[in-house]
């Protein structure tokens, strides 16, 4: 059976208990399984590679001890092991020791993961499809991380969790415009399913990965951060799809929680690419981490600050952001003050409503900047929908190929031969620091166009005055005649 069928073989079998309630679930409690099964091949893997290497989980609770065999326990017997013995254990498993940072993956996944489903039987067929996967195998594991990517995608439509997934269109468009190479560190502190991190290492490999010690140079410059767990669960397990052998990078944290002057040059990293959440409250005292006039309950704010922060001199960023931060007044003319002072604010790439649907549908931009020398001049760019499409969905989502135009446009790596077009324009910073740092700017060639001649649109005027003093006889004549009967 291959692996598409075996995924979806799975999803008929969860669909079938009464414990599994919507996509969220489903993808959650797969999560944790496949997580495992992984993890138990990769232990395979490295004690063939590492002299004393021992897997982090007890043997009794290795895959291959419990779920590899088909015969093995089942119904109530697998359940009550699944949630007495393993899911307790692994919550408190001890981090000690030379492995200690595969103790650390396994214990932050499961410290918030539950066991949805009830019926162990069930859980049985499941546990045997999955043993069926080899994920030593780099064919079977490519397969799987392609349906893992059609499985993330899937959280666009279930509820909140939609909040976690970027459209891959725009991580692989935003990862090709910062170009990250191996060696130098690369950093998503709202990292969610891990979209931009799989799009750099995809990305790098393509592009820069020649050596063992290119790929070592690459693997240990990733860097995340996730709040909350059940994202946190699907970037870990991505990761290890995506063949990196020591995931203990993606902290399962609050990026906002550590006080603003406790990040120093230490703590700073060549790249940042984020969509960091926006249209939330932060926790209370949460903006006290953060200067006086930094602060803001609005997370997008925090997060604006916290990645000018922590961009190495000459590091570079690519942030999604909501066009209410480009016009905001307050704290927001405040930020974007002190972005273009602290960076160059190079490009804006503006965004159609759609594209985040059905999770939200608000307008974005494309924001990328280089730290360390001030803005001169900001490019805009407006991304237009293809033709003969009204807006983008789950059936019509952005594709890569939609952002050709702008790739054309950009002018390689140093930018240079850009020039304005019908969707292309650009702005001092003087005349930004004039409107009060508003950077809403429309698209000036399209005002242009929508308004049109200022003689024929006076005639259309007084054309429509006549037709409405016609009609407005007509009705008054109407209510007389009405009033007389």
């Amino acid at each position: 059976m291959s692996v598409r069928n075996t995924v979806k073989a799975i999803q008929q079998i969860m669909w079938k208990d009464a414990g599994v309630d919507g996509d969220a679930q489903r993808l959650s409690q797969l999560c944790w399984m496949f997580f495992l099964k992984i993890i138990d091949d990769q232990d395979k893997q490295l004690a063939n590679v590492h002299n004393g290497y021992t897997s982090p989980i007890p043997e009794r609770l290795q895959w291959s001890n419990w779920a590899a065999n088909p015969e093995g326990i089942t119904d109530i017997e697998l359940l009550n092991f699944i949630n007495g013995d393993l899911f307790p254990i692994l919550k408190a498993l001890p981090i000690s020791g030379r492995w200690a940072n595969r103790a650390r993956v396994v214990r932050s996944v499961f410290e918030d993961a539950y066991n949805y489903m009830k019926d162990g039987r069930l859980i049985r067929q499941v546990v045997n499809k999955i043993s069926e996967v080899d994920f030593n195998d780099l064919a079977e594991r490519k397969h799987f991380g392609d349906i893992y990517e059609q499985l993330l995608n899937d959280l666009q439509a279930a509820g909140n969790a939609g909040e976690f997934y970027t459209p891959r269109a725009v991580t692989a468009f935003m990862v090709d415009r910062i170009d990250p190479k191996p060696g130098e560190i690369v950093y998503d502190p709202s990292c969610g399913t891990g979209g931009f991190l799989t799009c750099s290492i995809r990305h790098m490999r393509d592009h820069y990965v020649k050596t063992v010690g290119d790929e070592a140079a690459l693997q240990s410059g990733l860097r995340a951060t996730e709040l909350k767990q059940l994202p946190h669960m699907l970037c870990t397990t991505n990761m290890l799809l995506h063949g990196i052998e020591d995931p203990s990078f993606v902290q399962h944290a609050n990026s906002l929680a550590k006080l603003y002057s406790s990040y120093t040059a230490g703590d700073q990293v060549d790249i940042i690419v984020t969509n960091p959440p926006f249209g939330a409250v932060v926790q209370d005292g949460i903006e006290d981490n953060f200067p006086q006039h930094l602060r803001s309950k609005e997370t997008a704010d925090l997060f604006l600050a916290l990645i000018i922060r922590m961009l190495k001199p000459g590091g570079r960023a690519a942030v999604v952001l909501p066009d209410g931060i480009l016009y905001g007044e307050g704290v927001k003319t405040r930020l974007k003050e002190h972005l273009m002072q602290e960076c160059n604010l190079h490009t804006i790439v503006r965004l159609p409503n759609s594209v985040f649907k059905p999770y939200a549908s608000i307008g974005t931009n494309l924001l990328f900047f280089e730290k360390g020398t001030p803005t001169q001049d900001i490019w805009f760019y407006e991304h237009r929908l293809p033709k003969g499409q009204k807006g983008y969905s789950m059936t019509r989502p952005i594709r890569l190929e939609h952002f050709q135009g702008c790739i054309n446009w950009w002018g390689g790596a140093s930018r240079k031969g850009r020039t304005e077009t019908e969707v292309a324009w650009k702005i001092s910073a003087d005349e930004v620091k004039a409107r009060s740092y508003d950077l809403n700017i429309k698209n000036p060639h399209l005002i242009a166009d929508e308004c049109g001649d200022p003689q024929a649109l006076l005639e259309s005027l007084y054309e429509a005055e006549d037709r409405a003093a016609v009609l407005r006889d007509q009705l008054k004549a109407i209510l007389q005649e009405a009033l007389l009967r």
